[in-house]
């Protein structure tokens, strides 16, 4: 496996490497992020991973500084995967001047996420289209866990035609149902003890048990702080009363310090 710093040595290093399949990842990886390394390597296709903490997508308040970075151990993981390649920029890499050239990611990055998170939308899809033109894969690999990025980054690859096909990757779970995040590593015991009650309530809705307004309320008396609880079409999130949609029930709640996100489609 080849480890490159710098996007003259991974140019060099993907020219040889035809019907590429790229896997973007802030790092910390977990068994979430290698199903989606397995999910890109279908087919026999050459794989190529990225890790890059991303400061365009975090708020001034958020947890930039101090999100997991554990390259060393990155990199095993990814190599007992067969992996070919890892791009690991540093940010004078990715960002040699300041980024005034900014990807507005359209309407949908203003709802959901968006409402809480102003802006993060737009950050990743800048972040993606430069990883996009730095890596130039034939397919790139995105976890339905983030289901609006991966909604919002399929919308970005059809307005600006780019050649490049979205696989969505199903989400990993803990045994009791909690997704695994490399946010989950912040939550204390009795958090983590705590955190499954949100994939419980967003299957209640799903499983037409509750309602969105109803598990928000049982989220809050069990002492989260919920954000959202919502019901979206699951092609491309718009609201919609017609049941015969295919739908994703998504949920966004803090417990303690750690905001948590998960979804389930129906």
């Amino acid at each position: 496996m080849k480890v490159v710093r710098d996007t003259e040595s991974l140019r060099a290093a993907v020219s040889g490497l035809e019907s590429l399949a790229f896997v973007p990842t802030m790092g910390g990886l977990h068994e979430g992020h290698l199903s989606l390394v397995r999910a890109a390597r279908k087919g026999g296709r050459p794989v190529a991973v990225s890790i890059f903490v991303n400061r365009l997508q975090f708020q001034p308040s958020e947890d930039f500084d101090r999100y997991p970075r554990t390259l060393e151990r990155d990199c095993a993981l990814l190599e007992a995967e067969g992996v070919e390649l890892v791009f690991a920029p540093s940010e004078q890499v990715l960002y040699p001047e300041p980024q005034t050239v900014i990807v507005r990611a359209g309407p949908l990055a203003e709802e959901l996420e968006g409402r809480f998170r102003p802006g993060f939308f737009d950050g990743v899809a800048t972040v993606v289209l430069k990883l996009f033109n730095a890596v130039r894969p034939s397919v790139a690999v995105f976890g339905k866990k983030d289901y609006q990025q991966l909604i919002v980054v399929r919308h970005v690859v059809q307005q600006l035609n780019l050649p490049i096909d979205i696989v969505a990757g199903e989400t990993a779970r803990e045994p009791d149902g909690l997704a695994l995040s490399s946010r989950n590593a912040y939550l204390s015991t009795a958090e983590r003890a705590e955190a499954p009650r949100l994939y419980r309530v967003l299957r209640k809705v799903a499983g037409n048990a509750a309602s969105a307004a109803q598990a928000m309320t049982e989220l809050a008396d069990a002492g989260w702080k919920p954000d959202y609880v919502e019901v979206r079409r699951r092609v491309d999130l718009a609201v919609s009363q017609n049941d015969q949609d295919p739908r994703v029930v998504l949920g966004a709640a803090r417990i303690g310090g750690t905001r948590l996100i998960d979804n389930l489609e129906f």
